[in-house]
């Protein structure tokens, strides 16, 4: 049976995505295999140049010894091998194999995913905090101190970002909310045990979301100067074509106090009833029909009640997708080296909740 690689227990090749396509990517540069030689005639040198024996012995140990240190400095810093970083890609698979021993991880899609740098771009943003929000209500327990680390790592990216660009807030404060209750839950009321590490570790982390929260109950929203054309100087047929695009109605009334109009078009029944057939089925809204003084009904207030019963439809720029064909887990405009003839039709979008099913054992 014919191998790709050198050995059967080998991970395969490394492929990265440019202008013209997949290519392999080398394992090492041509400047590491240029510093192995050297290294090598150096410590053939040294080997020779031995007084005795026994002290030819030990240069040739410390000589191996100095140059396998070299080289793991050479390809840390060799700029060629990054691009063992560049794959955004993760296969996910929950058993082991001949090919592939033991399974992936939350803390190491947390990793090939970069979801780190996945919170700098406003398409991925929410996803990225109602996934985080989604592992603090379920998934605390089962974390392993490399996933706990890197959860607590962007988190606090994800604040630091709010607090500087003052992005909403309102969301990772939800985030904050339900990831303190639970840990109080943990902590307080079932034991340590529960929880993976020190419970010292998670009292100093919950501390630490306690000061976030006031962080961000003390942020101020800097107020923009600005001369040219405002918010409300658009006519009205086009703030009310803005108010529709929303889909959350926390936002829409965010949006209508900031001015007197911008509240009257909040406001509007239709307004409501679009966003409660959107989000909800009509046998849903039917069972609570809420009626206002004027017997008309009030779809605002039937929109909050329906949402403490049913799920509301999630809306995102950017999901992470997963190849049926190729079991692979990746960001759809990085894409992933696939092997099907029509990649297209083995995409499949992955929501939060999704995700999480995917890494549970």
């Amino acid at each position: 049976m014919p191998f790709l690689g050198q050995d059967w227990r080998s991970p395969g090749w490394r492929w990265v995505k440019t202008e013209d396509g997949w290519k392999r990517c080398e394992t090492f540069s041509h400047a590491l295999e240029d510093g192995n030689n050297q290294l090598n005639d150096i410590s053939h040198t040294v080997i020779i140049t031995g007084d005795d024996e026994n002290e030819e012995v030990y240069n040739t140990e410390d000589c191996e010894f100095a140059a396998k240190k070299r080289k793991k400095d050479h390809f840390r810093n060799n700029t060629d091998s990054q691009c063992f970083y560049r794959e955004k890609w993760i296969y996910v698979h929950k058993e082991s194999t001949r090919e592939r021993h033991g399974y992936c991880t939350l803390g190491e899609a947390f990793n090939r995913l970069d979801f780190s740098s996945a919170i700098q771009d406003i398409r991925r943003f929410n996803y990225v905090v109602k996934l985080l929000q989604l592992i603090a209500k379920s998934q605390l327990t089962s974390l392993s101190g490399a996933a706990q680390k890197n959860y607590f790592n962007i988190l606090d990216k994800i604040v630091q970002k709010v607090m500087e660009d003052q992005y909403n807030p309102r969301l990772i404060k939800d985030l904050l909310q339900d990831l303190s209750s639970t840990l109080c839950i943990l902590i307080r009321g079932v034991g340590k045990s529960v929880l993976v590490g020190n419970i010292n570790i998670w009292i100093c982390r919950l501390e630490t979301i306690l000061l976030w929260q006031q962080q961000l109950k003390n942020l101020q929203m800097n107020k923009q100067v600005n001369n040219g054309l405002t918010l409300s100087d658009l006519p009205l047929h086009m703030l009310n074509n803005i108010l529709y695009r929303f889909s959350d109605g926390w936002d829409i009334i965010t949006l209508g106090q900031v001015t007197p109009t911008l509240y009257m078009l909040s406001e509007d029944r239709q307004l409501w009833k679009k966003l409660c057939q959107y989000h909800f089925a009509e046998k849903q809204f039917c069972r609570h029909l809420i009626p206002s003084e004027k017997g008309h009904i009030d779809w605002k207030l039937m929109y909050f009640a329906l949402q403490k019963y049913y799920p509301i439809k999630e809306q995102y720029g950017d999901t992470l997708h997963f190849c049926r064909h190729c079991s692979i887990l990746f960001w759809k405009d990085t894409g992933h080296p696939c092997t099907a003839s029509d990649p297209n039709t083995c995409l499949m979008p992955v929501s939060p909740q999704h995700f999480i099913d995917l890494f549970k054992f």
